[in-house]
Parts: structure tokens; C-alpha cells; sequence
């Protein structure tokens, strides 16, 4: 048998190299190697942020032009957030589960106290009091308050346990702490922010056992508070109307549902290509905030929303597994925070696109990791460290308890 040359010897010895998706997802789900945090985690995290950059500096040239006369205006604030918020999940992942925990009341407080300030001496904008200024900045006081109302029920749901599952005095005491914060909310007014926080803790009672009557009475009681509120306001009740038929009043109540529809009708399935977008040139209000997923729709097609539905699907699907995990390794509050978070995260998200598409009543709320906004960013970003925190205690847990398993064994 003639000898082989070298080369031919050196490729029959190496290993072929693997594949960049196999890489990828050995990256992202390692097998025996020490790894302290989530990477698919981060990973979807930071890929809904990129395309929010990316959506809002395409959605928000002309706006900023008319109003600023710098093109650039606000790619530059929402890039300036991104890093802060990167800077504040660096920050906020150090801080462990106890401490939220432990000063949970003090958090609901500081969230009411917000609440109470933004009547008082809130910023006005299109009718509505629901910012405070300070200096250049602009915080969303109710963006806060979500998040701190929401640690607040993971921490009296630890508490009272028992007494949600077997009294019905148990399951009230949240809703009546729901009920003075939608007062205030209301007040602003701000009906979207309202319905995300009642959805929310009705789903974070019911993943933690309350009773079936109890889960549909709040239900019905919610959904009629929700209609009589609707029937009370005028400028909600054309909302409904407009959203029934947008087209009956075109250039009045239903301007935006009908240019927004227009956007989605234009994307086609594969869009009309980054840029490209028409409704964004002074048609379509609030482009770059409520309804940037109609610019998205109009630029990149059916394609495009799916992709970012997955992403947003996999986030909350990633949610829910760490919040079993959590309650399964006997720590509830992570677990019933995480299934909040989890909750928060995919009800908003699908308003938000739900009423960019006509599905639902047009409603003031960002696309959670997206949308323009500057708290919104922050106390998403803050949840997401949450998260990744209460994932890292898990896999440390982990650790410390099999070696002395193993010594045992």
C-alpha cells in the first residue's frame, strides 16, 4: 500500500470542525461545562433591543425632524438608554432575590408615592398627566410602578400563601392594593396600564392555587369595571367605535387604526424593505412608540413580525420554565416574580401588537425591549436582571447541594 502524504495523514487525524449553528448551540445550551447565568437568556434579550435600535432610528427620522430639526434625535436618546439600561442590568443582577424581597412593602410605597406625584405636579402630553419631568428626562411613573407592584404581590403571595388558597380574605387584600393604585392610574388618565396590571396578579393568584370561583369572579369583575370605565369616558368610547369600523371615520377617530392597517397591508409578506416605510412620513402618529410595530410590519413583512413574535414567545416560554424551576427548588418568591414577569411581558406585547393590527382597542403601551421610551427600557432591563439573578441562584444552589449529595452518596 503506497504511503499517504502528510496532508492527506494530518486531515484524516483532525476532527471535523463542527458546523456555526452547532457552536451556537453548544454556546447556548453547554453540556457538562460551569456555567452561572442564562445565555439564551441574554441572548434574546439583547437580540429584541438590536431591533429595537435598529426599528426605532428607521421609524423615528421624520418625527424627529419636524419637531427637533435633527434627523438623529431620537436614535441618539434610545441608543443613550440602551447602554444605560445595560449599564442598570449590570448593576441590578448583583442584587439578590432576598433584597427585593425583603423591602417589597417599601417598593409599593415608593410606587404609590409616584403615582401621587405625577398628579401633582406631572407633565402634560396630549391630554394625559402621566410623566414627570426632570431636566432632560422623563420618567413614566406607572413603568415603575408595574414592576414594584408586581414584586410586592411575589412577596404576599410567599406571606399568604395558605391564606390565598383557603380564604377568601387572602385572595381580596391584593386586589384592594390593585384597586388604589388603578385609582391613581385612572386619574392620569392611563386605562392600558390599568388592564397589564390586573391581568397580571389575576394570572399570579391563579398559578398559585386560588380557588376557580374566586379566579372567574375577579375575572367578571374586571372585565365589567373595564366596560363601564369604557362607557363613562367619551374618548374611549369612540376609541371602541373606531376600532369596530375605523373606516367609518377616517380622518377622525379611526385616523390611526386605518393608517396602521395600511402599514400591515403594504408589508405584504416580506415588506417593502428596511427604510422604506411610507406611513412613518408624517402619516402615522406615534411611529416610533405605540405603533412601531406597523412601521416594522410595513418594512419587513409578515416575515419580519413573526420573527419577532417568536423571539418574544421564546422569552416568555423561557420565563415560565425559570419560574418552575424556581418554585420546584422551594424558593416561591423568584418563581411567582418570574411567572409575573413572564405574564407582564406577553400581555403587553400582545396589546401592543394587537392593537397596531386592529385586533384590539387602541391602547397607550409599549412593545416591551422596543419601543422608544426611556423607563421603559430601564424597568424592563430591571426585570430581565431579575431574572437572570434568580437563574444564577438556582444554578448556585445547584452546585453547593450535589457535591455534598455525592460525598453522601
Amino acid at each position: 500500500m503506497p504511503n499517504s502524504r502528510p496532508e492527506q495523514q494530518l486531515e484524516l487525524t483532525m476532527p471535523a470542525a463542527a458546523s456555526p449553528w452547532r457552536q451556537l448551540s453548544q454556546w447556548l445550551w453547554p453540556q457538562g461545562e460551569l456555567v452561572l447565568y442564562d445565555r439564551v437568556l441574554v441572548v434574546l434579550t439583547l437580540a429584541l433591543m438590536a431591533i429595537g435600535l435598529v426599528m426605532v432610528s428607521s421609524a423615528s427620522f421624520p418625527v424627529a425632524d419636524r419637531l427637533t430639526g435633527q434627523p438623529f434625535y431620537f436614535i441618539f436618546r434610545h441608543a443613550a438608554y440602551l447602554l444605560l439600561t445595560m449599564a442598570v442590568i449590570a448593576v441590578a443582577v448583583q442584587i439578590p432575590m432576598q433584597f427585593w424581597q425583603d423591602r417589597s412593602a417599601m417598593l409599593l410605597l415608593g410606587a404609590i408615592a409616584l403615582l401621587v406625584a405625577v398628579l401633582l405636579i406631572g407633565h402634560t402630553v396630549n391630554g394625559a398627566k402621566r410623566w414627570i419631568k426632570v431636566g432632560p428626562i422623563t420618567i413614566q411613573a406607572a413603568e415603575i410602578a408595574k414592576l414594584c407592584f408586581f414584586t410586592y404581590m411575589a412577596s404576599y403571595l410567599v406571606r399568604r400563601y395558605e391564606e390565598v388558597r383557603e380564604n377568601l380574605k387572602g385572595f381580596i387584600k391584593p386586589l384592594a392594593v390593585l384597586f388604589t393604585m388603578a385609582a391613581l392610574l385612572l386619574a392620569e388618565p392611563d386605562l392600558g396600564t390599568v388592564v397589564v396590571m390586573s391581568a397580571t396578579v389575576i394570572g399570579m393568584l391563579f398559578l398559585a392555587g386560588a380557588r376557580l370561583w374566586q379566579f372567574f369572579a375577579v375575572l367578571l369583575t374586571c372585565t365589567a369595571s373595564t366596560v363601564l370605565l369604557i362607557v363613562l369616558e367619551q374618548y374611549r368610547m369612540r376609541r371602541i367605535l373606531s376600532f369596530w369600523d375605523p373606516w367609518q371615520d377616517p380622518f377622525g377617530s379611526g385616523y390611526q387604526l386605518t393608517q396602521s392597517l395600511m402599514a400591515f397591508g403594504r408589508g405584504n409578506i416580506d415588506g417593502q424593505g428596511l427604510g422604506n416605510s411610507i406611513q412613518k412620513l408624517q402619516y402615522l402618529p406615534e411611529a416610533h412608540t405605540d405603533f412601531i410595530m406597523a412601521v416594522m410590519a410595513e418594512e419587513l413583512g409578515f416575515i419580519g413580525i413573526a420573527f419577532v413574535l417568536a423571539l418574544f414567545l421564546c422569552l416568555v416560554v423561557r420565563t415560565m420554565l425559570l419560574g418552575r424551576r424556581a418554585l420546584a427548588d422551594n424558593k416561591p418568591f423568584s418563581g411567582f416574580l418570574a411567572y409575573g414577569i413572564a405574564i407582564w411581558f406577553s400581555f403587553q406585547a400582545m396589546v401592543n401588537v394587537g392593537a397596531a393590527a386592529g385586533l384590539l382597542p387602541t391602547k397607550g403601551l409599549t412593545l416591551p425591549l422596543i419601543s422608544y421610551g426611556g423607563t421603559s427600557l430601564l424597568v424592563s432591563g430591571v426585570a430581565i436582571a431579575m431574572l437572570l439573578r434568580i437563574d444564577y441562584e438556582l444554578r448556585l444552589a445547584h452546585l453547593k447541594v450535589t457535591p455534598s449529595r455525592r460525598r453522601s452518596a
